[in-house]
């Protein structure tokens, strides 16, 4: 339900109340309320507690809260309908039973309020307390309205309560990662995390500002939580949204941020690109443009080439641009790791195996001038076509024999059938230390050609005509 914009805690309460400072039994109070209406007026000690300068003095009384709440809500103990404002109450010919449900109903209005201001409590416990306590209420409200039901909806929720909840997580000026994290057990519920995503829907303003600008790092929603929408962002929330077409702006922006928000940006974009017909004219440019060489080195790496792998697999690209990746990769290659470089490797000989037209880049001979513009952003306009791939070719006398080995197979005919990198993609220097640490000698080495048989015996010529005492 809404939040009044009224507390009405202080406001009841003669000031000799307001300054009681002595310890209160919660349990009692709650007990008292629930059992005689005559106790009806404790709530208010309850609520004022919400206000306390003591942490555990406000978790107590959310848990309270909690129990006299959910309870009148169970008991349909609260008036159901558009709530009258509170001075209209008494001036009005209600019953005692509807004057008693309205004003239960304005003190749970009250204490709503009250629970959402701590969400932004300094204490994470007092925040995880109110957060819990608030989708407690919104269980009991799906369960038993306190507005009148609409018959054209399919189903009763309380929308505007955890639009309430959402605003407060998504708040400009607090540090709300840790609560939103909590938040996610209640997402498991399929009719919560459809609502919340329509809540979400509303502050993409605030989503698609993270970041996208200078300085990189806000003063609200902190770029690690930017990243963790994003790798969640394809298979836990566009494949539930009625119209994942609503994240096109906040995708597109996040790819052109750069760095590892791009990166992670790509999934969701495969996703709009390849079953929602999203029409992205420069995404090939700027996925040129994201191969540097942090690429080899940032978390993401392997699923970044697993989705380059993906983008690159139509038959249907232009040779030039096939080309330009091919040879900004193995430019790229020359100060790569070994271990990436042992999936690098194969990347590049399939991209040529897709588009023969692109073996022009194995057969040209290299010269002394290479026409292959690095800086050229534009893949169309770094004339790779004109170029060689003699960068694979230097990478034939390098250090680790492996990777001389790979880079060996561009001297020969390639197979047409690709090589499977999916299990490169995660291999990393510590596993490829290993690998090699583990390989056994299986060969002898050779000392010499011919065994030594008089070398001690004294005089004489031995070991043929190689070596001689006299």
């Amino acid at each position: 339900m809404a939040p009044t914009k009224k507390r009405n805690v202080s406001a009841d309460k003669t000031s000799a109340d307001s300054g009681k400072k002595a310890k209160i039994d919660f349990d009692s109070k709650v007990e008292g309320i629930i059992e005689s209406r005559k106790h009806a007026n404790d709530v208010f000690d309850i609520l004022e507690c919400l206000q306390s300068d003591r942490e555990k003095e406000v978790v107590a009384a959310v848990s309270a809260c909690s129990k006299l709440f959910c309870c009148l809500l169970e008991k349909r103990a609260m008036f159901v309908g558009k709530l009258p404002q509170e001075e209209d109450v008494l001036t009005g010919s209600h019953s005692a039973d509807e004057k008693y449900g309205m004003f239960m109903r304005h003190r749970y209005s009250s204490c709503v309020e009250m629970l959402l201001e701590l969400l932004s409590h300094e204490s994470h416990q007092v925040k995880e307390a109110a957060l819990c306590c608030l989708m407690k209420f919104a269980a009991g409200e799906g369960q038993r309205p306190l507005e009148d039901l609409d018959w054209s909806e399919h189903y009763s929720f309380p929308r505007e309560l955890i639009q309430a909840v959402v605003d407060r997580l998504l708040c400009k000026s607090t540090d709300t990662s840790l609560l939103i994290s909590r938040f996610q057990e209640f997402l498991e519920m399929e009719d919560v995390r459809f609502y919340v995503m329509s809540a979400v829907r509303e502050n993409l303003a605030v989503l698609s500002s993270i970041s996208f600008g200078f300085p990189r790092r806000c003063a609200f929603l902190p770029s690690n939580m930017y990243k963790k929408v994003l790798v969640i962002l394809h298979d836990s929330i566009l494949p539930h949204m009625s119209k994942p077409t609503l994240m096109i702006d906040f995708l597109t922006a996040a790819y052109e941020v750069g760095g590892a928000i791009s990166l992670l940006a790509l999934n969701g974009l495969f996703v709009l690109i390849h079953q929602h017909n999203l029409d992205y004219p420069d995404f090939y440019k700027k996925l040129y443009n994201l191969l540097e060489p942090s690429v080899f080195h940032v978390k993401y790496r392997a699923r970044f080439f697993h989705l380059a792998n993906l983008f690159l697999s139509s038959s249907h690209l232009p040779v030039y641009l096939v080309a330009a990746f091919a040879k900004r990769l193995a430019r790229l290659a020359l100060t790569a790791p070994p271990a990436p470089l042992l999936m690098l490797l194969p990347f590049i000989y399939n991209l040529i195996r897709r588009h023969p037209s692109s073996r022009v880049l194995i057969h040209r001979p290299s010269t002394g001038d290479d026409p292959y513009l690095m800086d050229e952003e534009d893949p169309a306009q770094c004339r790779a076509l004109e170029s060689s791939l003699w960068e694979i070719k230097t990478l034939q006398k390098h250090f680790h024999p492996d990777v001389a080995k790979a880079a060996m197979l561009i001297s020969a005919p390639l197979s047409e059938q690709e090589d499977d990198i999916s299990e490169l993609l995660e291999i990393t220097t510590y596993e490829l230390m290993e690998r090699d640490l583990k390989e056994t000698q299986t060969k002898s080495v050779p000392l010499e050609f011919e065994l030594a048989t008089q070398l001690l015996q004294g005089g004489g010529r031995v070991l043929g005509q190689h070596f001689c005492l006299d």
